[in-house]
């Protein structure tokens, strides 16, 4: 585009990749789509006709104007080209945002080749840009600056391990020292037909005793889908904890409960024994908003923003180059990513099938039904 100062972006691969694409629709940042780098099926094509941008089948074929390749084509852990073509790139001068996850091996590989050819390379484990999860991050932050952290309760669908130890490892600052145990193996009293499809580690993450279940599942036919969650974390202190009960949202802080300890008047505060007389305060509040968008919303607005941010800030760190802090952390995500994984064994194949939602006249019976229960 003639006297368009935005920096240009093509985008590689056209199956998440199509979050990728979306995020340059509505961005105010100053980037815009320069092409699709894909190998030309019609799905491709499909996608570079739609957002209007020329389709690119080699990165030799690309304008010597690109600055920043978005690479959302798998890695070769999962058995994808994926870091090979961001090595590609980086070879020709082309910075690079690579969507997770990665093994530590192709990290470490990626961010030499990135020191080799002076250009940034960034793997983005995605989730920490959505609003909830910063506001998560946010107020965890500031509660750990009043209070030492007690436990950590965590919970995530398989494919989400990798972005649940980032928000647990932004929150907390940090991810060492881990350790955990192997899952327990399931007893002779549960069923073949009724295993629990969480696994549960136990141990120490940043130092904290920590708690993890993870759903080991996989349907090999549609791996995107059939996780129960996404992402549930709930850090606590001894004041209370804070809760993001979902990736989405809403975020929630819970008092830790405080009884009393000498029979005395129910209206007097000094039979509580505190400095701060806590019974005023709400046990359970809800920080920001107190609902979620719909998966509708999230696909077409949520997400692509959370790229768009993450692209701008790749934009905005080239003068300074790359920063060995966030790709050590990067390594340090992808080697506890791997020993948990290792602990878990290999997910359990199953046949998804046909989901099952409930719509939103459901959710609002679900809701009158509750209400009726509790005599509302």
């Amino acid at each position: 585009m003639t006297g368009d100062s935005r920096t240009p972006v093509v985008v590689a691969g056209t199956r998440f990749g199509q979050v990728y694409l979306e995020a340059f629709r509505a961005t105010d940042a100053p980037i815009r789509l320069a092409g699709v780098l894909a190998r030309g099926s019609e799905r491709s094509q499909a996608c570079a006709a739609r957002y209007g941008v020329p389709l690119y089948r080699d990165p030799d074929e690309l304008p010597d104007d690109v600055r920043i390749a978005c690479v959302v084509i798998r890695g070769g852990l999962l058995g994808g080209p994926g870091t090979e073509l961001a090595n590609r790139l980086m070879a020709r001068g082309v910075h690079v945002l690579q969507e997770h996850p990665l093994h530590h091996d192709e990290l470490a590989d990626c961010l030499r080749t990135a020191r080799r050819h002076g250009v940034i390379y960034r793997l983005n484990p995605f989730y920490r840009h959505m609003p909830p999860v910063r506001r998560f991050v946010g107020a965890v932050r500031e509660l750990l600056r009043r209070q030492r952290p007690r436990y950590v309760d965590a919970a995530c669908g398989f494919q989400l391990a990798y972005s649940l130890f980032d928000i647990l490892g932004l929150a907390l600052s940090g991810l060492r020292p881990w350790s955990f145990d192997p899952p327990a193996v399931p007893g002779a009293s549960v069923r073949p037909d009724r295993t629990p499809p969480f696994r549960t580690l136990e141990g120490v993450l940043a130092g904290v005793p920590t708690t993890i279940r993870i759903q080991n599942e996989l349907d090999p036919a549609d791996p995107d889908n059939y996780a129960h969650l996404l992402h549930r974390v709930t850090i606590g202190t001894d004041a209370g904890n804070l809760t993001l009960v979902g990736t989405h949202g809403p975020v929630v802080w819970s008092a830790r409960p405080v009884f009393p300890r000498t029979v005395a008047d129910p209206g007097a505060s000094a039979h509580f024994d505190q400095a701060v007389d806590v019974r005023a305060a709400p046990s359970t509040v809800v920080l920001g908003p107190d609902t979620s968008a719909s998966y509708e919303e999230l696909f077409a607005t949520m997400w692509p923003a959370g790229v768009a941010a993450a692209v701008d800030q790749l934009r905005r760190d080239i003068p300074g180059g790359p920063a060995r802090a966030d790709g050590q952390y990067q390594l340090t995500l992808c080697q506890l990513w791997q020993d948990v994984s290792a602990l878990l064994g290999p997910p359990e194949l199953i046949t998804g099938g046909e989901l099952d939602p409930l719509g939103a006249a459901d959710v609002a019976a679900l809701a009158q039904a509750g209400k009726a229960a509790a005599g509302e």
